[in-house]
This record gives C-alpha cells, sequence and structure tokens, in this order.
C-alpha cells in the first residue's frame, strides 16, 4: 500500500523558499491527519526579513501597489476552491464558511487597491484661530520602513489580507507571522502575491518559536508597527515588549446580544444563531451570552432551540455540514467541561452539549449563573448560554 506524501510549506524571505529541520506538524482538526509540515525559522531568519525590506524600501510607484493588488484579487477568484481546502484543512471549519472567507478577501483586495490610487495628500488652511496666518500646509502620509502583522487561527486567509493588502496600498514591506496552527493559507497567499508583481523584499512569511523568533522581531527597533489579532493576554504581553513602536491590537471579547422586551423576537432569534454558530463560533465579534428579558424568556427559547438545531455539525467537507470543528480537541475539552460545570451550577441544556474529537455540537444552555465560567471568560466556539435579566438598566450592567 502507498501513502501519500505530506508536503512541505516552504516560508519565504524576500522572495525565496526558505526552510529548516525544525518542521511544525500541521493536522486536520476533524481527523486529526497531519497535512502539512511548515519550517520553523531563526531569529536569524527574522534579521534577514528586516535586512530584506529596509534594503528594498516602500513601494512608492501607487499604480505598480494598484496593479499587484488587483491581480492578487483576480488570481485569489480563479484559485477559491484550492484556497478555501486550504483553510477548511488547518481549521476544520466547514466548506460555507471556508468559502464564505475567501469572498470576504477578495473584497478587502479590490478595497485596497482602489485605495492605493487615491490621492494620500491633505491641505490645511492655517488662518482658522486669531494667531494662524494665511497660509496652505500639506500633509502627505509616507509608507512605515517596515511593519509585523501577527495573524490568528480562526480566520486564517481572511486576517492575512486585512493586514497585508493596506500594507501594500500604502507601499509599506512586511512581515507575516501567521498562527502555527494555521498557516498554509498565509503561505499561499504570500506566494499568490509574489506570482501578482509583488517585489520580494514587500513580504516575508515566517513562523518560529515565539520566544526566540518572533519575540526578537516584536522587540526590533527597526520594526515601526506591529500588527496584531489574538488572545487578551498575548496582546498584553505584545504591548510590554514593543517599546515605542506603533501597535494595532485587536484583542479577544465576551459579547453579549440583549433580547429586550419589545424585541423583533424573530430577528433576535436569527441573529442569536447567527452570531454564536457561524464560523464554529470562533469569531473576536461572535455573540458569547444572549442577556433576554425575562418577560419574554419563554418565547425566546422556545423560538431559538429549533433555528439553532438547523445548524448541523459533523464532517467539514460535506455540503450540509454548518459547524465544523473548533480549532483542536484541547479547545474542544475546553468547552465541554464549561458546559459540564455550568450543569453542575443549575443550567439546563436545551440543545446539544456533546463533544466529538474536536467537534462540539452548537451547544444551547439556559438558566445559566452569572458567575459561570463560560458567562465570566471569552468561550472560543459555539455555546449560547441564555441568562434572564429584569429591565433594560439590568441588561447593560451585566453586559
Amino acid at each position: 500500500m502507498t501513502t501519500t506524501p505530506i508536503p512541505l510549506v516552504p516560508c519565504r524571505i524576500n522572495g525565496e523558499e526558505v526552510t529548516s529541520d525544525d518542521l511544525l506538524e500541521v493536522r486536520y482538526p476533524y481527523t486529526g491527519d497531519v497535512v502539512s509540515h511548515v519550517p520553523m525559522l531563526t531569529p536569524a531568519d527574522g534579521e534577514r526579513a528586516i535586512e530584506a525590506a529596509l534594503a528594498g524600501g516602500p513601494m512608492e510607484d501607487h499604480y505598480s501597489r494598484f496593479q499587484v493588488l488587483e491581480k492578487a484579487r483576480q488570481l485569489l477568484e480563479e484559485r477559491n476552491d484550492e484556497f478555501a481546502d486550504y483553510i477548511l484543512k488547518d481549521t476544520g471549519l466547514c466548506k460555507r464558511e471556508t468559502h464564505y472567507e475567501v469572498g470576504r478577501c477578495l473584497d478587502v483586495l479590490r478595497f485596497a487597491a482602489m485605495e492605493s490610487i487615491r490621492d494620500e495628500g491633505l491641505v490645511l488652511c492655517g488662518d482658522v484661530s486669531p494667531h494662524g496666518k494665511k497660509r496652505r500646509i500639506l500633509a502627505v502620509r509616507e509608507p512605515l520602513p517596515v511593519a509585523l502583522a501577527i495573524t490568528p487561527f480562526n480566520h486564517p486567509l481572511n486576517q492575512v489580507v486585512h493586514k497585508v493588502a493596506p500594507a501594500i496600498a500604502a507601499g509599506t514591506p512586511v512581515i507575516l507571522k501567521p498562527s502555527e496552527k494555521t498557516p498554509t493559507a498565509a503561505i499561499k497567499f504570500t506566494e499568490l502575491l509574489l506570482e501578482a508583481g509583488l517585489p520580494g523584499h514587500m513580504i516575508s512569511v515566517l513562523l518560529g518559536p515565539v520566544e526566540t523568533t518572533v519575540r526578537s522581531l516584536i522587540e526590533d527597533e527597526r520594526i515601526s508597527l506591529v500588527s496584531f489579532t489574538g488572545g487578551t493576554e498575548v496582546g498584553k504581553k505584545i504591548a510590554h515588549i514593543a517599546g515605542y513602536k506603533k501597535l494595532c491590537l485587536e484583542l479577544g471579547g465576551n459579547s453579549p446580544l440583549i433580547v429586550h422586551a419589545d424585541a423583533d423576537l424573530e430577528l433576535a432569534v436569527q441573529l442569536a444563531a447567527e452570531g454564536c454558530f457561524r464560523n464554529s463560533g470562533q469569531r473576536c465579534t461572535a455573540v458569547k451570552r444572549l442577556l433576554v428579558d425575562r418577560s419574554i424568556i419563554d418565547a425566546f427559547t422556545e423560538a431559538f432551540v429549533p433555528v439553532a438545531a438547523t445548524y448541523i455539525c459533523g464532517d467539514p467537507e460535506d455540503e450540509a455540514t454548518r459547524v465544523g470543528t473548533v480549532i483542536d480537541e484541547d479547545a474542544a475539552k475546553l468547552l465541554e467541561r464549561r458546559v459540564r460545570d455550568a450543569e453542575a451550577m443549575g443550567a439546563r441544556v436545551l440543545l446539544g452539549g456533546n463533544r466529538d474529537g474536536a467537534l462540539m455540537e452548537p451547544t444551547v444552555i439556559a438558566d445559566v449563573p452569572r458567575d459561570a465560567e463560560m458567562v465570566r471568560k471569552e468561550s472560543f466556539g459555539p455555546l449560547a448560554p441564555i441568562l434572564v435579566t429584569d429591565g433594560i438598566d439590568d441588561a447593560i450592567a451585566l453586559a
């Protein structure tokens, strides 16, 4: 019996493939199978990426930026299925979610291309106060020397495009460090940008140990900006070690949906289901807590459970699946534990609550105590805890 070799997905520095003997195993969350190997690089590789970006300098020509971004959009559109599959195999998200993500990336590339050819100057009047002079002041925006983008696992292509495309539109070279759990789409997108004509020094993509390779990049004074999307604790550490460079930190959340007594119940149910279960509940903007007024709690619950039941959980490659896996089995075990803990405190599971490997069923939980862990902390998965509130003031205080 022959076995399919596991592909090696090299990193890229200054347009060139880079690998190492230290290989990371990337696993498909649904089966646990290794789907690719990605090299883990060293601080010396990070140094090469910085030096290449600084030596090449910003991409000055606006139309060249536009051409690269527009060509990248065209190539990504042609390879929609290919990139959706990269996302699916790394994340375990279902097909409809991975194709949706690629579609969002196409939008961002188009918007970034449009921005790349806008006039970036700003003319200000000097005589706007009694102490001003009658003159014109010209403000000009210039590219940064080099930016570092650190992206999360939950949107492994969309978050990359959201950081990299605007940087290219501004002419700023980028060093990209994607999540070790989901690096494939990021590396393949870097290859696509190079194919679209982006100069090699403008984009490097690498992975490496956090305390050496990644930390050295964050601390390096030549990095002008660090853009990070991910957990709050990691974001705080980045802020602590980054020094005086510019920071753009998009961290965790624990967002509530308040359903007031006079709410449109049908709309509230739809928003709750989409908010709790889309992308397997793994979105920074996902609904994590449903705060429902006591006067409509029964009506809301009776309407919500059947809608939640339509979010079929299973094989990510099955067209009928609406909720695939969470990122790995450990994440699913944490969600399962929080459900069991809430039950022990008096909560009632009305739907789901079961785990199979990295699959966590969409779960509706009623009568959840306010001090339950799933209420106090962000639960990154398809959980829908329902809490009873007494009026809008109580709901806002709880939110």
